[in-house]
This record gives C-alpha cells, structure tokens and sequence, in this order.
C-alpha cells in the first residue's frame, strides 16, 4: 500500500500525459538568464549586419573599456538591491574619488598615495550611506540621492574648472596609464574587464555559495523575519554600502587612468546605467531575487549595444533612449504576472462595488 501511494503522483503525472523532463526543460528555457543569452546571440547578430563585428579581439576589448568601469559598480549594486534598497550614489562616488586622486597628484603628492587617498574618501562615503540608512533607519532612495548631490559637489570644490594633469603638472605614469590602450597580455581583455570578471566571481560565489548570501535574498524577501531569526541585517546593510563606496572608488581610479586624465564631471548620470543594468540582468527591484550571471550576462549586453550604435553614429542622447526602454522592460517583464494579477483583482473589485 505504502508503495502504491508513494507512486501515487507520478501515476497521476503519466495519466495527464505530462513528462517531468520536459517541464524541467521549459522551467529551464523560462528564466530570466536564458532570455538574456538570446537578446545577446540577437545583438551580435544584427551587429554582423551592420558590419560590427563583437567577437574579434579589438571589439572585446573596447566593450571592456567603455563599459568595464560600470560594471564594477553594477556588482556591489546587485547586493544592494537584493536587499530590497538601492545607492543612487555610486557614480558621484566614482567622482568624487577620482577628483580625490587628481587633487592630490596636483599637490605634488606620488600617484600610490594618491591612489590610496581616493579609496580612502570611498569607504568613507560608503560609510556615510551606511549610517545614515542601517542604523537611522533613513530611506536608501532619499538618502543616496543627497549624498549623489553632495560627493558631486564635493568634487567640484576639490578640481573646480581644473583638469588634471593641467599646465605645470606630471603626466600620470605611462605605467599605470596605458591600462587605457593595452590588454592584458595573452589576453584580449582590459584590465579593467579582468578585475570585473575576478569580482564577479568572488561576488558570484559569496551570494550563491554562502551563508552571507543566503542572508541577503532573505533580507530581501522579508527583513523583519530576517532579523527574527538572527541576521544582522543593519550590520550587513552596512558592510554593503561600504564595499559600494569602495568599488566606486576603485572605478574612478581606473577611469582616471584609463582617460590619463580627470575632472570634477567624471562619470556624470551613469548611476542610472548601472542601476538599469542590475535590473536588466534580473535582480528584483523589490529584492530578493536575481543572480549574478544575469547581471553579467546584461554587463555583455549594454556593452555590446554600446559598440554597436557607436558605430552606427547613434547620438548619445539616443543612446540615452535605449538604456531607457531596456530599463522599463527590466522592472515590467519580470512583474508582468504580479502587475495582471492587480490589474484583475481591481476590475473585480470595481465591478462588484457596482
């Protein structure tokens, strides 16, 4: 008997003519990663189309330097959104820091000094966020929005209308500079991409692998039965702000070297690339749900969507359209059940008040 009911429901599964492999399969081909792997087979396929070719060396790594910088940024983002908040900061913090390191070489302070001040006044503003939204318990969005106002405004104080290196000013050293030109050697990555893809595995492995990143999701999903069952969630919330000040801070260094220069006006509204990307890449902006394949997977994508209309002599500010609509399909596609759930629950609700 006891053998009869175990078997019970896969009698039943064969009576209804569904096979278990099957939808395995098509519960596979439905994620939001999957999809992702065909938008970017598509771009790569309309770029050769369009006579760009993505898969040659030189194509991959002018993605790394265009893009590279925003990707680091995007992963300490993904954390921060898994946790249901979010840092409208980050590319004011690239600012800020790279304004740190050209204020100080213009003061005739060495570039590894200089480098270490700017990751310095990173963690600093990362712990600013920290503060203010894990331990006052102040809303993220609020928040990063005046601390993006304040660390841009700070790095006008320190540069003003000044460009380093100006007149009068060392060059940076060619050494650190040509991070902008060469690849890495035997590969055909920038630097920068080779440090994305280390941090994005360490990150991949951290949220999916440990108890660390269990506590996000679950930080994410409930943070009250989070904290009732012993997560440090206002520690943790910090710790997050702080690691997104310092990758912040290490993207604008990088961006210093990679130009060979910098002004106050580095990295001018890219927090709304980064943060279109994570959401791209299927993090909810609700929290508690996404992976970091998926943000890596869209890292690919915009870089490559970047190259291309690039090429296509697309304006910038059409450019700017695209991010746009990729960000709004991000947040609709992946709630459309949720949104056609309450669409229906209100026409039920207004027909019965009638």
């Amino acid at each position: 008997m006891t053998s009869d009911v175990l078997s019970a429901p896969q009698d039943e599964r064969a009576y209804e003519g569904t096979d278990p492999t099957r939808d395995s399969l098509l519960r596979r081909s439905a994620r939001w990663e999957t999809g992702l792997v065909v938008v970017l087979i598509g771009i790569v396929i309309f770029g050769s189309t369009q006579g760009v070719s993505l898969l040659t060396g030189s194509s991959i790594f002018y993605i790394g330097i265009n893009i590279g910088f925003i990707a680091l940024m995007a992963m300490p983002m993904t954390f921060i959104i898994m946790t249901g908040e979010i840092d409208l900061s980050v590319a004011s913090m690239l600012g800020l820091s790279g304004a740190t390191m050209g204020f100080l070489w213009h003061h005739g302070w060495a570039i590894w000094p200089a480098m270490l001040g700017a990751l310095l006044v990173g963690v600093i503003g990362g712990a600013l966020n920290g503060v203010l939204i894990s331990r006052l318990g102040l809303p993220s969005i609020a928040v990063t929005i005046g601390t993006l106002t304040l660390f841009r405004g700070l790095a006008q104080v320190l540069l003003g209308s000044l460009t380093v290196p100006g007149v009068g000013d060392q060059q940076f050293p060619a050494a650190l500079t040509n991070i902008g030109t060469e690849s890495i050697p035997g590969m055909s990555i920038s630097y920068t991409t080779g440090i994305f893809i280390v941090l994005a595995i360490g990150c991949g492995v951290v949220l999916h692998y440990t108890p660390l990143g269990r506590s996000l999701y679950a930080i994410g999903l409930q943070p009250e039965a989070a904290r009732f069952s012993g997560i440090r969630v206002s520690r943790i919330s910090f710790g997050l702000y702080v690691f997104s000040g310092l990758i912040s801070a290490l993207a604008g260094i990088l961006l210093t070297l990679q130009n060979a220069s910098v002004s106050y006006s580095a990295g001018i509204g890219l927090e709304l690339n980064v943060v279109a990307i994570v959401l791209f890449g299927g993090v909810s902006i609700f929290g508690g749900r996404g992976t970091v394949i998926g943000v890596v997977i869209a890292v690919a994508i915009f870089g490559s969507l970047q190259v291309i209309l690039t090429q296509m002599q697309v304006q910038p500010e059409k450019q700017q359209v695209v991010t746009g609509l990729l960000l709004l399909i991000s947040v609709v596609v992946p709630n459309g059940a949720e949104i056609y759930r309450r669409a229906r629950a209100r026409v039920v609700r207004t027909r019965q008040t009638a």
